[in-house]
């Protein structure tokens, strides 16, 4: 049965599992043998992350296609106003691409969210906001790039919810597994009408990645798991 592991990262911790730098890797958290990330999340950024074993559930999270909505909190410095927003729903051009509509609202300063570590930097005489910004995308530190093109630059980036899984009270470093969802069935050829043409068509391409890491999750409910893993 494929594995689905959802962990908090750290702030400063490489999106992988090893690093002939000697940094902090996925690895000093979890020690589960056969996972990798589903998707990416910069080393300057905190929050959910998903890992797993099998190759179809990981494309299926992964690809933009599939629009999995992905939610950050996000710190700013300076107040955005209600135009600033309609900027950032709209949709901006960052020069190599055009980002597309999102969700983005000023929401309180969250008062479960953990201590970051090291501290962020302020301006004393700047004050700050909170956004809640919801992308179906995920371009190479999109979400920076969007709050500094219109002139409120990140200073702490949080992803708290992807598609249907959320933190839920995981603190930094923490993970847990869950069941994974069901993936759809792989679609069987129908057989021809009696009398149809037999034409066969083109030479075929090479199969798709997620055509040879197999199908996936069946779907079934398995016990959730805790833990952590404390750097060595």
């Amino acid at each position: 049965m494929s594995r689905l592991i959802l962990l908090n990262k750290p702030f400063g911790v490489l999106c992988q599992f090893t690093d002939e730098a000697g940094r902090a890797t996925l690895k000093d958290y979890v020690a589960v043998p056969g996972v990798y990330a589903a998707g990416r999340l910069d080393t300057d950024s905190e929050g959910l992350l998903l890992l797993t074993d099998d190759g179809a559930l990981q494309h299926h999270i992964a690809d933009p296609r599939h629009k999995q909505p992905k939610t950050y909190l996000v710190q700013v410095e300076g107040e955005p106003d209600e135009a600033a927003l309609a900027l950032l729903r709209a949709g901006l051009d960052l020069g190599d691409f055009h980002t597309q509509p999102c969700a983005a609202r000023r929401v309180d300063a969250p008062d479960w969210l953990w201590p970051r570590d090291p501290p962020v930097r302020f301006r004393k005489t700047v004050p700050t906001a909170w956004l809640e910004i919801v992308l179906r995308e995920g371009k190479n530190r999109q979400v920076r790039r969007m709050t500094a093109k219109i002139g409120f630059p990140t200073l702490r980036l949080v992803r708290v919810a992807i598609g249907p899984w959320t933190l839920d009270g995981l603190q930094p470093g923490q993970w847990r597994e869950v069941a994974p969802p069901a993936m759809p069935a792989p679609r069987v050829p129908r057989a021809a009408a009696p009398g149809a043409s037999t034409r066969q068509s083109g030479p075929r391409g090479p199969a798709s990645s997620s055509a040879r890491h197999g199908a996936g999750g069946t779907g079934k409910m398995r016990r959730v798991q805790t833990g952590s893993r404390s750097k060595g």
